[in-house]
């Protein structure tokens, strides 16, 4: 008897000296949770489809899904979704702008917002729009400066709408061929200014979201649609930070996690996230990754949900919102963190 009590109290005197040394190292990791909300909301299938958080409600706006000519006659639509729980969608109105998706999605001075748009009616979209209510829409621009281009990553950052990077695509609407590695911005949404060109970052887009993280802009991955002239794809896993969207540093060149396209980026429990998207080896993924320096990423395990790219994400409600996307399924789940 007298053993077991020796082997019971260095059992337990390990684990805790165990904690410490995690704690002390900051080792100890927080622990997170997929949770399923619905596998079957009230919209129909797609992915591209914009994503925000606005007036304490989920807004989802447009979106692709070539194969439902009912729902997506034109390949994209125009509708605007909303919802408070995640669980009940409500369609709020069909939208003036023309049908779209993989556009530039914000909420700047009290407005909802729609940057440009995709090349897949034969034109670019190079308009912009803007509404406080999501059923009343006012074309803020119908010819933005920084056209044509599509695939394009926005923020707001410094009380200023950017755009930035990009690219054209001649197979699907009449333009040069261009990829671009420039930076944008304009304090109303009609007036732009470009204030880089040639950034140290290589030209890419496709990436979902935006991310201002510790006052700094961030660009995580991304890469570049296949085109005539290029026509293999590119795929990046580097992260790129700029306290000014002029000058940029390189944080980490080669992350832990796949190079992707179409992914999705958030800011989330004060961490940079990156999630799911797009390899030509492997197809969709499922990964969910996250980092509190752009250099040091952790995964979190057992991702629930199915593989996808281009999905709809929120942070909304204490939780990080997985909607939608290219596993053509109305799926949604929220991710929160377990309090111990």
């Amino acid at each position: 008897m007298r053993i077991s009590r020796t082997v019971l109290f260095l059992t337990l005197l390990i684990g805790v000296y165990s904690v410490f040394c995690q704690q002390k190292h900051g080792e100890r990791m927080p622990e997170y949770q997929w949770i399923k909300i619905t596998e079957n909301a009230g919209f129909a299938p797609r992915d591209g489809a914009g994503a925000i958080v606005f007036k304490n409600r989920m807004w989802l706006f447009g979106g692709w899904n070539p194969s439902d000519k009912v729902h997506f006659p034109k390949t994209c639509n125009n509708e605007v979704w909303s919802s408070k729980d995640g669980k009940k969608w409500n369609l709020i109105t069909y939208a003036p702008w023309e049908v779209r998706h993989t556009a530039g999605y914000i909420v700047f001075k009290g407005y909802m917002w729609i940057i440009g748009g995709d090349a897949n009616q034969h034109h670019y979209q190079n308009d912009i729009w803007k509404s406080s209510d999501g059923i009343n829409w006012e074309c803020v621009s119908d010819n933005v400066a920084w056209g044509p281009r599509v695939l394009h990553y926005t923020v707001v950052f410094k009380d200023k709408i950017w755009v930035i990077g990009g690219q054209t695509l001649p197979q699907f609407a009449p333009a040069p061929e261009i990829f671009y590695s420039d930076v944008w911005c304009s304090e109303d949404g009609k007036n732009w200014k470009k204030v880089a060109d040639n950034c140290e970052w290589a030209p890419r887009g496709m990436i979902g979201g935006g991310t201002v993280f510790k006052g700094r802009i961030w660009i995580c991955g991304g890469g570049t649609y296949d085109t005539p002239g290029k026509p293999e794809r590119i795929f990046y896993n580097d992260v790129w930070s700029s306290k000014d969207g002029i000058n940029w540093e390189s944080v980490c060149k080669n992350t832990p996690w796949h190079p992707r396209q179409y992914h999705d980026v958030a800011v989330f429990d004060g961490k940079l996230w990156v999630m799911e998207g797009y390899h030509r080896e492997g197809g969709n993924r499922k990964d969910v990754w996250y980092s509190e320096d752009g250099k040091n990423w952790i995964e979190v395990p057992d991702t629930p949900w199915p593989a996808r790219h281009a999905a709809s994400v929120f942070v909304y409600d204490n939780a990080l919102w997985m909607v939608a996307g290219n596993n053509m399924t109305p799926d949604v789940w929220k991710l929160v963190r377990i309090k111990k």
